[in-house]
């Protein structure tokens, strides 16, 4: 039996435990000396106290700029005090047009300054703290206030427009009609990877603990390993090598700053979100290929997302994403004592409509590490 089917059928075996109700009754495989939701953990250099990693959940509080407030500094600070790890919401590394315009920034000292207050308050509390590292890409609109202070038009892999906009730029004076902007194909990545590492040297500066690199949800990542959003035929498209050259490129960039055991990357391989998403064989083929390769960078972690329903949008009558098992499929890439090529150093967090009694269950089962 290979590798990936036993990891299955002992994944099969968990949820059929969480389908009879037996959670909760303790067993051999839930015993104090198994890991646990409340035991401690490792990720890369850091110590956790539990866990139980607290999502990054969007907001759109830092008014009346993208600099970090009190509302923030709240938040934050709250929620530290008995998460394992706190991820930011999504924080932008440049301006962009989004429909959140009041959402967090890091690409200047400015920001970095008032991050700095967050995160000092933050380990004074025992907290850890990751900043999430966001370029939405072609989910964006030109005539959003924060476009027009980029100076340039929303860019995209791709002159391929995203469906699902329209109505949500509406409360800000745009026509009710607007939706995401047709995207300007980025003439050299190369150059929004350096906007992704000066993000990263401004976190440094504001005292986070690490960076995530958002490669999920049809943001800008996601859009070059999707061949539907990524038309391109130069090396930064076209092949599953060459789709996952932009995220590949941009982790490396993000470890000259902070080392690999500081990073983290968080994946949606079903899509569907912001109108992306492969036939289920390419999309396999393309997230094995890109996590086998992320592997080899002994990052802290891989924090993978489950198909979710809600969080797929239905066009022409149909379901945009590609639902599967996300954590059958890809989690024995990451996490497996039989598999020789799965890794040792980076740990495997999973995202999406756990409860605790399955939280629990999966990192007992040592089928992940932590859950979000």
């Amino acid at each position: 039996m290979s590798s990936t089917s036993q990891v299955q059928g002992r994944l099969q075996g968990v949820l059929s435990t969480l389908k009879d109700g037996l959670v909760g009754h303790r067993s051999a495989s839930t015993s104090s000396k198994v890991p646990a939701l409340s035991t401690p953990v490792k990720l890369g250099a850091i110590e956790l106290r539990n866990r139980n990693i607290m999502a990054s959940l969007t907001r759109s509080r830092s008014v009346p700029t993208t600099i970090p407030n009190d509302a923030n500094f709240e938040y934050y600070v709250q929620r530290a005090r008995s998460a394992g790890l706190v991820m930011t919401e999504g924080t932008v590394i440049v301006h962009q047009g989004t429909n959140w315009p009041n959402a967090a920034g890091i690409w200047s000292m400015e920001h970095a300054r008032a991050w700095k207050r967050i995160t000092d308050e933050v380990h004074n509390v025992g907290g850890k703290i990751f900043c999430q590292l966001w370029h939405t890409g072609r989910i964006a609109n030109n005539d959003m206030p924060e476009q027009k202070l980029a100076g340039k038009p929303v860019p995209g892999p791709s002159a391929v427009q995203a469906r699902g906009g329209e109505g949500l730029f509406e409360r800000f004076g745009l026509d009710k009609s607007s939706g995401y902007s047709m995207p300007e194909p980025i003439e050299d990545p190369t150059t929004i990877i350096a906007d992704y590492k000066n993000a990263a040297v401004m976190a440094k500066e504001a005292g986070f603990d690490g960076v995530e690199l958002h490669s999920a949800n049809g943001y800008l990542v996601h859009q070059f390993l999707d061949f539907n959003t990524n038309k391109r035929t130069d090396k930064w498209g076209g092949s599953v090598e060459n789709r996952c050259r932009f995220g590949l490129e941009t982790l490396k960039a993000l470890v000259s700053v902070w080392g690999p055991d500081r990073v983290g990357i968080k994946i949606n391989p079903c899509g569907g979100y912001d109108d992306v998403g492969m036939p289920l064989e390419e999309t396999k083929e393309t997230f094995t290929y890109y996590i086998q390769e992320i592997l080899k960078l002994k990052l802290a972690y891989i924090q993978l997302v489950n198909y979710l329903p809600q969080m797929d949008p239905e066009f022409d009558g149909k379901k945009r994403g590609t639902p599967h098992d996300v954590l059958g499929t890809y989690g024995p890439l990451i996490k497996d004592p039989s598999n020789p090529s799965a890794s040792d150093t980076t740990k495997l967090l999973l995202n999406g409509g756990l409860n605790p009694d399955q939280a629990n269950e999966l990192i007992s089962s040592q089928l992940i590490d932590a859950a979000v």
